[in-house]
């Protein structure tokens, strides 16, 4: 199959370093597709998820490959199991190697999680003991993904509900010996960076201090809910089903500080909205990004 051309980006920014626009997007869902492409100020880039494109074709191929032509493309994992004791799915990074070759994405990430044990799939993202033992096997896999894809990992930091006492690192200095042993880059999701401190009682803010955010490529923001666990307090959960919430709106102005513009994704995969809805959230990411940039300008100049 003939590679598919590089979309034109227009835009007064320059790219990113994972080749993505320094500008807002979308994750991509199949019944947004028409008012996606007919809309003049669409998205700036699009993500799906990789294990939904699979197959060797079907309609699912025909409306990625229409999207692809429009606007780069992030592509998403969830199913790699980085984080797993056990030894990675070769079949599984085969058909991740077909679906780069067939759509060129700019970027390509996955979850510092583990969802597979004993040949069995999970279907979750399962957090990790932050020990010695843990860091060796996922740099290992890392390496092993980076190798065989031949292109680099962004990895992103994970929701979590509790930490384990076995762990010996903080989960963003345990990011940041990933980054420095294999040279993947993050996928910062700014909206699990808030679950989770919320959740386990530490600063976000502190949080992002704490990251190599020189090797963030790309931004996630995202809804949450909110419940009443057994004892009565708040548990935040990374559902993926709401507008983003004010205090990760304002999370994220904080990370632009030291950031500057990044290529800033919006997730909405549960109780999916109408495509307006997206992409108002969107527009707001994007006012955001344009505000930076042109601060960024102003000191340049």
């Amino acid at each position: 199959m003939n590679p598919l051309p590089s979309p034109t980006i227009a835009s007064p920014l320059k790219a990113s370093r994972t080749g993505l626009p320094l500008h807002a997007g979308a994750g991509f869902k199949p019944q947004h597709l028409e008012a996606w492409l007919a809309d003049a100020h669409a998205p700036a880039f699009a993500e799906v998820h990789a294990e939904n494109y699979m197959g060797a074709g079907g309609r699912a191929h025909a409306e990625l490959t229409r999207l692809r032509e429009c606007m780069p493309l992030s592509l998403h994992g969830v199913g790699l199991s980085i984080g797993s004791e056990g030894v990675l799915d070769r079949c599984h990074l085969d058909r991740l190697a077909a679906l780069i070759a067939r759509y060129q994405p700019a970027s390509f990430s996955e979850h510092l999680s583990w969802s597979t044990h004993d040949g069995t799939f999970l279907n979750d993202l399962l957090p990790l003991v932050y020990d010695q033992r843990t860091l060796d096997r996922v740099c290992a896999h890392v390496d092993q993904v980076q190798s065989h894809l031949r292109t680099r990992l962004l990895l992103e930091n994970p929701s979590t509900y509790f930490e384990f006492e076995a762990s010996t690192w903080s989960e963003p200095e345990f990011l940041s010996q990933i980054v420095r042993r294999t040279g993947c880059g993050l996928l910062l999701d700014i909206n699990n960076v808030f679950v989770t401190c919320c959740n386990n009682g530490r600063d976000p803010n502190v949080y992002l201090d704490a990251l190599p955010l020189l090797a963030v490529g790309e931004v996630h923001l995202a809804g949450h809910a909110e419940h009443i666990d057994a004892d009565g307090n708040a548990l935040l959960v990374d559902n993926h089903g709401a507008p983003v919430a004010n205090a990760v709106w304002e999370l994220y102005v904080n990370a632009l500080q030291s950031l500057g513009p990044v290529p800033t994704l919006i997730e909405w995969d549960t109780d999916v909205p109408r495509y307006v809805q997206l992409r108002a959230e969107v527009r707001r990411a994007q006012g955001l990004l344009d505000t930076f940039a042109r601060t960024a300008g102003e000191v340049a100049a």
